[in-house]
């Protein structure tokens, strides 16, 4: 329970009320802290690369509707 940050500055990105369960070996989570806790950038369709929005630290991919809910994001 509590906060995840990024491992490079320390900047807050997600809370853990906002992580699930999912096939993957990464924690996934519904969505961001703040709207500026991450960068986003288009990397494929479906698929974001996420990175610090403090120090821009790689922080893997917003996949799009792919959430646990119907329209929701996986981080």
């Amino acid at each position: 329970p509590g906060i995840y940050v990024c491992a490079k500055c320390g900047h807050e990105l997600f809370s853990s009320r906002a992580k699930y369960e999912h096939s993957s070996p990464w924690p996934a989570f519904t969505e961001t802290l703040r709207q500026g806790s991450v960068a986003k950038r288009q990397e494929r369709p479906g698929a974001l690369k996420v990175t610090c929005g403090k120090c821009g630290n790689g922080l893997g991919h917003e996949f799009l509707n792919d959430g646990p809910q119907r329209g929701q994001s996986r981080f």
